[in-house]
């Protein structure tokens, strides 16, 4: 009996170790990453990542939005960046960024555009522009753009509210997919 309270008590620790330090799952709540991530997702975040590389142009993180709600959106800018939208195009430090994972919401947004009978060249990205991204920090955007707080609205996220990095979407089983190359 002693021999199995111990494996089962190490299996425990070990368990909490590696959910508070290494990997932790989180479930994706709302709109503002669809379609690269729908709600009620899970996935897997990677919280030793960032003790050994910076963040990336294009990683999704979760981060910590306020005391009690974390967010996950996507990386944008990093610190010293020039950011603009203009025309439904992301210029970071006036060169235009590819974002092929907004293809499919720009597709939807223009259907929904067709069957309001509203003009077809609304922007799906409301132009801005922030002249640096501030030491320390990274400017984020939610993949839906027309339905994401994200920092146009929160303002650039410290480093230090990184939870981490997704890696990869669990839940469902038939959705399983890698979010990162």
């Amino acid at each position: 009996m002693w021999d199995w309270t111990k494996a089962i008590a190490i299996a425990v620790v070990l368990s909490v170790l590696v959910r508070t330090y290494v990997f932790a799952p989180t479930i994706v709540d709302g709109e503002s990453m669809m379609t690269t991530l729908e709600t009620h997702e899970r996935v897997i975040v990677n919280k030793l990542i960032y003790r050994f590389e910076a963040p990336k142009r294009g990683d999704i993180i979760v981060f910590h939005a306020t005391p009690d709600k974390d967010f996950i959106k996507r990386i944008v800018g990093l610190p010293g960046d020039r950011l603009e939208v203009r025309r439904d195009v992301l210029y970071v430090n006036g060169r235009p960024v590819d974002e092929p994972y907004l293809a499919e919401n720009k597709a939807l947004w223009k259907k929904e555009l067709e069957e309001a009978h509203l003009p077809p060249d609304l922007p799906f990205t409301e132009d801005f522009t922030v002249d640096r991204v501030p030491p320390g920090t990274v400017f984020v955007l939610g993949d839906n753009r027309r339905n994401s707080t994200d920092s146009r609205v929160l303002g650039p996220v410290p480093l230090s509210r990184i939870v981490g990095r997704a890696e990869f979407v669990f839940w469902p089983l038939d959705r399983f997919r890698w979010l990162h190359p």
